[in-house]
């Protein structure tokens, strides 16, 4: 099982990216993936959450009403977009799955499988 985050980069306040988390090694609709982001001196935060069996989601408080996870299940992807950023959300992101029940998600200990992150840096 594995997992490889990618899209991250430099953008100012209020623009938008799109992070992609390709999954390989298994079927992703068995599957809740999950984006957490880690800011320097910060702990790890989760941000939003799709069970693939069904496409519930969930999304942390702070980037509510600005991000929107989806999935390709074709391309066994599961994407982040992120609108209207803010300096605040600078942070390494990972993307990350279990089998966990989904009142568990946002447990980050929960998780098994982790990508290598991406940088996302918001700052004019």
């Amino acid at each position: 099982v594995q997992l490889q985050a990618s899209g991250g980069g430099l953008v100012q306040p209020g623009g938008s990216l799109r992070l992609s988390c390709s999954v390989s090694g298994y079927t992703l609709k068995y599957y809740v993936v999950a984006w957490f982001r880690q800011a320097p001196g910060k702990e790890r935060e989760g941000v939003s959450y799709i069970n693939n069996a069904d496409d519930t989601s969930g999304y942390g408080d702070s980037v509510k009403g600005r991000f929107a996870i989806s999935k390709d299940g074709a391309k066994n992807t599961v994407y982040l977009q992120m609108n209207s950023l803010e300096t605040e959300d600078t942070a390494i992101y990972y993307c990350a799955a279990t089998k966990a029940p989904w009142r568990y998600v946002r447990i980050a200990s929960r998780y098994p499988y982790w990508g290598q992150g991406t940088l996302v840096t918001v700052s004019s």
